[in-house]
Order: C-alpha cells, then sequence, then structure tokens
C-alpha cells in the first residue's frame, strides 16, 4: 500500500464529491471564478458538471478502495 497515493486519492475524491455538491447548489453566476462552468450573470445549474465530478471522485475512491486491500501472490 502506497500512503501518500491513498491520502491523497481521499482527498481528491472528497474533493470532486463536494465540487459535484457545489455545482448542483450553486448558479452558474455565483461559483467561484476558478471553478470551471463560471458564466457572470447565469442562473443556470450545470447539472451535466456535478454528474461528472461525482463520477470522477466516486472513481477515485473506487481506486484508493482497490489499493488498501491485501495483496495476493
Amino acid at each position: 500500500m502506497n500512503k501518500p497515493i491513498v491520502w491523497l486519492g481521499i482527498i481528491f475524491g472528497i474533493g470532486f464529491i463536494a465540487l459535484a455538491a457545489l455545482y448542483w447548489i450553486t448558479p452558474a453566476g455565483a461559483l467561484p471564478i476558478y471553478v470551471p462552468g463560471y458564466e457572470a450573470g447565469s442562473a443556470a445549474i450545470h447539472v451535466k458538471h456535478g454528474i461528472g465530478a461525482l463520477l470522477l471522485g466516486l472513481a477515485i475512491l473506487a481506486y484508493v478502495w482497490f489499493q488498501t486491500g491485501p495483496k495476493h501472490s
């Protein structure tokens, strides 16, 4: 088990899931400027961006889960 990769994976996985929630809750005009999907003055909600961020976060957490399992020879 490579501990730095596991911890980075956990941080990034949870971060992407939080980003998905941000996309679903916040209109595009209220997103931080550095977040992809920001559109000044827009009231649209980026559902597809949220789904993509959620899937990416879950995929990273699945990778971490498999990295922490027992090793077979």
